[in-house]
């Protein structure tokens, strides 16, 4: 029997104190269950006959014990379901191994259809809507711009906010562009250095103002330019805002610049990692040994953390909330709306490698950590990423 076929769903989680494969949770299901419910309810003649369908089972092994899921599709009725899933927690051996099977919830598989139904409806239907009224914004804020962009002047030949000379906050940028797309968002007092030489003008502008921002592209040309204002500025200079990686102050969305502005670091704790890296990166890596299995230091709350991996389905993730708790399980299409939304969340983790997009995700939700179930290609300056084998 297909999963379409299906009406219901039972979902449950395994724990086994020992080494034990699929074959072996299967045949335990069939076999200890046998006699157990009567004549009508065999498993194995409600499966050939398609009432009950194939058995699904994800392990996962992590010293010397093995913790999954089972998803089991039934077609049966709601009681008949039910005294399934009951059966399935009487098993307390497999193989040679203790063990234990809770249901963790029997899914209405035609409701979960219909919400996604109704959830895709309405995307659809406020994309009909938004696109009429995208013409208009798209014209407002082209206007809107003419005014911004009128407002910026310069400073010895430095271009710059109205607001950069008398305000007590200083943003400092790479170029015009920087200064014109923080105008934009509203943001008046940044200032451009026009180069990677600074200013002698821009030196003593800094010393009369008590909060002094470089805000850099997300490259190592942001990184170079962040060092050479670390050395003119000396002490002026308080904070650090970096761009994403690989993205340009001149390209930030709104929503961009405000977090990065609001994840802003002490000027010399960030001047320190960035330096390491950039020193990590001319020595091709060679001062800083690659991470392998065992070899790198992980904290104490990421290993805490890691054990509601095998709740996860394949694609599926939780973010660590404020408090040490885990939110409910979301599809990783979903997780961008859902860390936005979520405030002060200390993890994401996913059951899948960690990828670029997540790490954009975590960076744009202010997440300092992503444990992913495998490592990938997804690397950040403001997020730590750790696969499971991390913790072996």
């Amino acid at each position: 029997m297909s999963e379409q076929k299906a009406k219901y769903m039972i979902h449950a989680t395994i724990k086994a104190d020992g080494t034990i494969q699929r074959k072996d949770v299967v045949g335990a299901i069939f076999g200890q269950t046998e006699g157990l419910l009567g004549e009508e309810l065999q498993l194995r003649k409600l499966q050939r006959t398609g009432r009950i369908g194939h058995v699904d089972v994800e392990l996962n092994s992590n010293k010397g014990k093995v913790s999954g899921e089972i998803r089991l599709p039934s077609s049966l009725d709601q009681v008949s379901t039910a005294v399934v899933g009951a059966a399935l927690e009487t098993i307390e051996r497999i193989g040679p191994c203790k063990a234990t099977i809770k249901i963790a919830r029997i899914e209405n598989i035609h409701s979960v259809k219909r919400d996604t139904v109704i959830d895709r409806a309405k995307d659809l239907l406020l994309g009909i809507v938004n696109e009429g009224s995208n013409d208009s914004k798209s014209i407002l804020d082209e206007v809107r711009s003419v005014l911004t962009l009128g407002t910026e002047t310069n400073i010895a030949g430095m271009t710059c906010g109205p607001n950069a000379k008398d305000s007590e906050a200083l943003i400092i940028v790479e170029g015009r562009n920087d200064v014109r797309n923080l105008l934009k968002f509203g943001i008046k007092n940044a200032i451009a250095t026009m180069g990677a030489n600074v200013k002698d003008e821009l030196v003593e502008l800094a010393k009369k103002k008590s909060n002094v921002t470089a805000f850099c592209d997300g490259d190592r040309g942001g990184k170079l330019l962040l060092m050479e204002l670390s050395g003119a500025l000396g002490k002026s200079l308080t904070h650090i805002a970096m761009a994403p990686e690989s993205r340009e102050v001149e390209h930030l969305e709104g929503k961009v610049v405000t977090k990065c502005l609001n994840q802003k670091e002490t000027a010399t704790k960030a001047i320190a990692r960035i330096k390491a890296q950039l020193e990590a990166d001319d020595d091709g890596g060679k001062s800083k040994p690659a991470a392998s299995n065992g070899s790198r230091e992980v904290p104490d709350n990421i290993r805490e953390w890691s054990a509601h991996m095998a709740d996860l389905k394949k694609n599926y993730g939780i973010l660590i909330l404020n408090d040490g708790t885990p939110s409910e399980p979301i599809a990783a299409s979903k997780l961008e709306k859902f860390a936005e939304e979520i405030e002060g969340a200390k993890c994401l983790i996913v059951n899948s490698k960690i990828n670029a997009r997540m790490v954009e995700i975590a960076e744009l939700g202010a997440i300092p950590s992503v444990l992913g179930s495998a490592s990938g290609a997804g690397k950040s300056d403001s997020v730590e990423t750790y696969a499971m084998s991390d913790l072996e």
